[in-house]
Order: structure tokens, then C-alpha cells, then sequence
């Protein structure tokens, strides 16, 4: 783990291309901005744990029940 110390308004950059902003500083609490391409998502990590454990009961759903295929009939054009 690579541990940096920044002042307020001062900035990392990752990859030249994610920018972290120190907004500000308070008692217990720091402000980040996040400066990054759309295609990189950025999430808190509770969040993030959520949307992967969604993920994976979804996966563990489909694979407990399969689509019966037999029933179907195809649409006549």
C-alpha cells in the first residue's frame, strides 16, 4: 500500500488519467474530488461490496435455475 500525505487543494494523479483532489479537511472527515474518464467507475466501498454481492447472487440464480427451452415455440414472420 503506497500511503501519500496531501494539504488541502493538493492533487494525486493516477495513470495520467484519475485525478484526486483534497476538497476539504475537517475534525474527523476528509472531502475527495475524483477526476476521471466515464469509462472508470468510481465507487465508495460499501457500495461497491453491494453491487458485487448482487452480482454474484444473481450469477448463483441462474445457474439454479435453468431455462426449459422445450416449452418454447418460435414466433412465425
Amino acid at each position: 500500500m503506497l500511503i501519500l500525505t496531501r494539504k488541502l487543494n493538493e492533487e494525486i494523479v493516477i495513470d495520467g488519467e484519475v485525478t484526486i483532489k483534497i476538497i476539504s479537511i475537517s475534525e474527523n472527515q476528509v472531502k475527495l474530488g475524483f477526476d476521471a474518464p466515464k469509462n472508470i467507475q468510481i465507487n465508495r466501498k460499501e457500495v461497491f461490496e453491494k453491487v458485487k454481492e448482487s452480482l454474484l447472487k444473481a450469477s448463483e440464480m441462474k445457474k439454479e435455475k435453468p431455462i426449459n427451452l422445450k416449452g418454447l415455440k418460435p414466433n412465425k414472420l
